[in-house]
């Protein structure tokens, strides 16, 4: 592939064609284990409170949202301040091309400027795809979980990868959130 690929943060106007994207995952495999397509509203809603405290990307080509890219909470309680939950979805015709490298590498150096220091991604298996990709940008497996999900009449796995992008010391700064990182 010959395009120049240019990444940016997400805004609430690229609802429409992140949904474009997503919205085969949904209804046509069991990557996610969401049944039903979001409207473009609950989309949008979706960007937005992920930005408060967490970074969004997308990556484009000729004016087109091929792929994205963001991080959210792990869990709600204030010891896993420390981790997120990476997710990723490329464009069906351009998987392959590099596109999720770059996504990740930009997800994780604004997630260290944060002061993240654990990458965790949850993968419905089996997907060798997903999981390779997440083995070759440098995480590890680290769980297994059997029939975690049920969809499109079949029971489906999760396996749980993590990456260390930081030293894990007593008493950790405070993760700056990211709608805050300009003024840190």
């Amino acid at each position: 592939m010959n395009k120049k690929i240019s990444l940016r943060l997400a805004n609430v106007a690229d609802a429409k064609q992140l949904l474009a994207i997503y919205a085969p995952y949904v209804t046509d495999t069991t990557v996610t284990f969401e049944y039903e397509v979001p409207t473009e509203e609950e989309f949008a809603k979706r960007i937005s409170n992920t930005l408060q405290n967490y970074p969004y990307y997308v990556a484009m080509t000729d004016g087109e949202i091929i792929g994205y890219s963001y991080a959210s909470s792990f869990r709600a309680r204030a010891a896993y301040n420390w981790a997120v939950e990476t997710t990723i979805y490329i464009r069906q015709d351009f998987r392959g091309y590099g596109v999720g490298s770059m996504l990740y590498s930009a997800l994780e150096e604004t997630l260290k400027t944060q002061g993240i220091l654990t990458m965790i991604a949850c993968v419905a298996f089996p997907n060798p795809p997903s999981v390779a990709f997440h083995e070759k940008v440098g995480f590890q497996r680290v769980g297994h979980f059997a029939k975690s999900g049920y969809k499109l009449g079949q029971w489906i796995d999760i396996v749980w990868l993590e990456k260390h992008i930081g030293v894990h010391n007593e008493n950790p700064l405070p993760v700056v959130p990211f709608s805050k990182l300009d003024e840190s």
